[in-house]
């Protein structure tokens, strides 16, 4: 069932389109990569599809309703957003982090009841950083500090879930282990997941579906094995591509050069 759906939507800043008729859907339990070039639009896409940009044209709709005519409070229950972890305070505690993702769910001055920490604790079990309840941000690794992004998102209890190159600054034991939560996540609670990337290698390998971004358009939309071509490969990047299939894990894999 598709939980997010871009009708036509055209988006970008101002009066400037950045991306023009797209449409692409979501479907629960599902990966969407979004990949393409720097400065192709895939974090106006995110942007777009978390209610924070107004399409020029076309719709964005969650679970079959507009987004822009959500109030901040019901767009923030539907969609969860999970930026890069450089944005988190260092004098927060994890649990503080974490329990911020209830506040959709708060009235004015409201504060946190018991249920609200125990969605908590429960998105912090999930990503494993239930020990790191009392520990400041500061003190977390970056992939600690990744996973404790995604637990806020949880605690929002929301149906969609953005990511925005959340693999950036993370070491390659780190890239997997965060991915491959994202994955479980979206098999095993339904979620709808949509997020960009750059390396092609961990697109082939963690997500259902490509879009691949070019000239202000969706130029492909498919599975890895459709979109992960050389030839559309080297269409869009400019360099010289070879794919081969992975020795081990039997996905596309992407060499330039």
């Amino acid at each position: 069932m598709a939980v997010l759906k871009f009708e036509g939507a055209t988006v970008g800043y101002g009066s400037k389109a950045v991306l023009r008729d797209v449409s692409l859907t979501v479907n629960a339990g599902e990966v969407v990569a979004v990949v393409g070039p720097n400065g192709v639009g895939k974090s106006t896409l995110v942007r777009a599809a978390s209610g924070v940009l107004a399409p020029l044209e076309g719709q964005i709709l969650v679970d079959g309703q507009d987004i822009q005519g959500l109030t901040p409070a019901q767009r923030a229950r539907a969609i969860a957003v999970v930026p890069q972890a450089t944005s988190l305070p260092g004098a927060f505690t994890a649990l503080q982090v974490v329990l911020a993702g209830r506040t959709p769910y708060l009235g004015w001055l409201e504060r946190e009841g018991p249920a609200d920490l125990e969605i908590a604790l429960r998105a912090m079990q999930r990503t494993a950083i239930r020990d790191f309840i009392d520990r400041r941000v500061d003190e977390m690794s970056g992939g600690e500090q990744q996973r404790l992004l995604i637990a806020r998102a949880l605690a929002q209890q929301a149906t969609v879930l953005l990511l925005d190159e959340p693999t950036a600054h993370l070491d390659l034991r780190h890239q997997d282990a965060v991915l491959e939560l994202v994955r479980q996540l979206a098999l095993e609670g339904g979620l709808a997941v949509m997020i960009t990337l750059h390396d092609l290698n961990l697109v082939a390998r963690f997500a259902d579906r490509v879009a691949l971004l070019s000239h202000g358009r969706v130029r492909k939309l498919g599975l890895p094995a459709e979109v992960l071509t050389p030839d559309e490969l080297q269409a869009v990047y400019g360099v010289r591509i070879h794919v081969m299939t992975h020795p081990i894990h039997g996905t596309p894999l992407v060499l330039s050069g």
